[in-house]
């Protein structure tokens, strides 16, 4: 078959296919520019190769990411429960954590939460900066947008006064800020933390 044969009435099913699935214009780009790609989806449709999703595997024993003019906390002054060494990455594995102080219309300060969250299991600003990769934010559960997610399991220091960094989409993007410990955290801004 050569490309004349293909109509434009199975190209524009496709398309639609596609798109219920989550296919983006730049998706068809890179399979239409990739003679490989195209190659290893034929022999997945006539059943000569399978599909496997990558693991995500993140190293939370490196140094973490630290902002210009800032620096992490001592290992002696994070929290306890950190989630440490190789962490493979599952959403379902995280549960966005909100204290009962922030339940609600209630408030609770950053500085009282720290107290609260060291019988948790608190995840690293190692996942946070995996996550937005560009590559990797497909990742992001759909359910998070509306949130600010805190990974409390990194706490730094910026200009003297403490401050933990979170995920939060903004203008159509993935983004990170952060909160010194001295604010109020809210019902939208949940902790990540282990569900093991």
């Amino acid at each position: 078959m050569n490309a004349s044969e293909f109509g434009c009435g199975a190209g524009h099913e496709l398309a639609i296919t596609a798109a219920k699935v989550g296919w983006e214009l730049t998706d068809f780009s890179e399979l239409t520019q990739s003679e490989d790609k195209c190659r290893q989806v034929l022999s997945f449709l006539r059943g000569r190769a399978e599909i496997k999703s990558l693991e995500h595997i993140i190293n939370c024993d490196v140094p973490v990411f630290v902002p210009n003019n800032w620096e992490v906390l001592p290992e002696t002054e994070q929290l306890p429960n950190r989630v440490r060494g190789l962490v493979k990455f599952d959403p379902k594995k995280i549960i966005l954590h909100l204290a009962n102080g922030q339940k609600g219309a209630k408030c609770i300060v950053g500085n009282e939460l720290r107290l609260e969250l060291a019988k948790e299991r608190v995840y690293t600003a190692h996942i946070l900066d995996y996550l937005l990769r560009p590559e990797n934010q497909h990742l992001i559960p759909e359910e998070w947008k509306g949130k600010a997610i805190f990974f409390w399991g990194t706490i730094y220091r910026d200009s003297g006064d403490l401050c933990v960094r979170c995920l939060y989409w903004f203008g159509g993007r993935w983004c990170w800020g952060c909160f010194w410990l001295v604010f109020d955290f809210r019902v939208g801004d949940p902790a990540a933390v282990s569900a093991s």
